[in-house]
């Protein structure tokens, strides 16, 4: 086994454990954290692999963006911080279709590919995929942004009851109750 096996199965382990956690994961807030540990070991096999423009991608938009506007949101929502009686679902069914549709395939790829070596297409350059980022896939990413804009000032007027509310009648003056003499 080279050192770059021997990577690729350590930060496999960690990002397939940290994606267990996330979702076995009661707490919120940790659960976006091990989200962060899970991508940020997808972005070490994309260095591993030699990808380096990928992995930095992986780092900055997915760990850099998408992880701290769920962390923002969960906080601007006021979600409960602590363990959620919610999120604590039981986790046999879950587990054996997870791993049946897993194995499944697993047997599906092996079947497929039958260890069969194909060759290696030409390797791409940063200018290639920046053409293809900014001339093919500009509007998709636009419309993402837009969503996510969209979604971020939804969760704040929804964590803001103050803001779109009519205000309330003014009190009117209580009348003294005596008795008369």
């Amino acid at each position: 086994m080279t050192v770059a096996d021997v990577l690729l199965l350590a930060l496999g382990a960690v990002a397939v454990g940290s994606g267990a956690l996330v979702v076995t994961s009661t707490h919120l807030v940790r659960s976006g954290l091990y989200l962060v540990v899970s991508l940020g070991a997808i972005a070490g096999l994309y260095l591993v692999l030699g990808a380096e423009l990928v992995a930095w991608v992986q780092v900055l938009v997915y760990v850099g963006a998408v992880v701290v506007l769920l962390l923002f949101a969960v906080m601007l929502t006021r979600a409960p911080i602590g363990p959620s009686a919610d999120l604590d679902r039981p986790t046999g069914p879950s587990a054996l279709i997870g791993g049946g549709v897993g194995l499944g395939l697993a047997a599906l790829f092996a079947d497929a590919f039958r260890w069969i070596e194909y060759p290696s297409p030409d390797p791409g350059t940063a200018e290639t995929v920046g053409k293809e980022i900014f001339g093919t896939w500009v509007l998709p990413f636009e419309v993402l942004s837009i969503l996510l804009l969209a979604a971020l000032v939804g969760a704040i007027v929804l964590s803001r009851p103050d803001i779109g509310a009519r205000p309330a009648p003014p009190a009117e003056p209580a009348e003294s109750e005596e008795a008369p003499a």
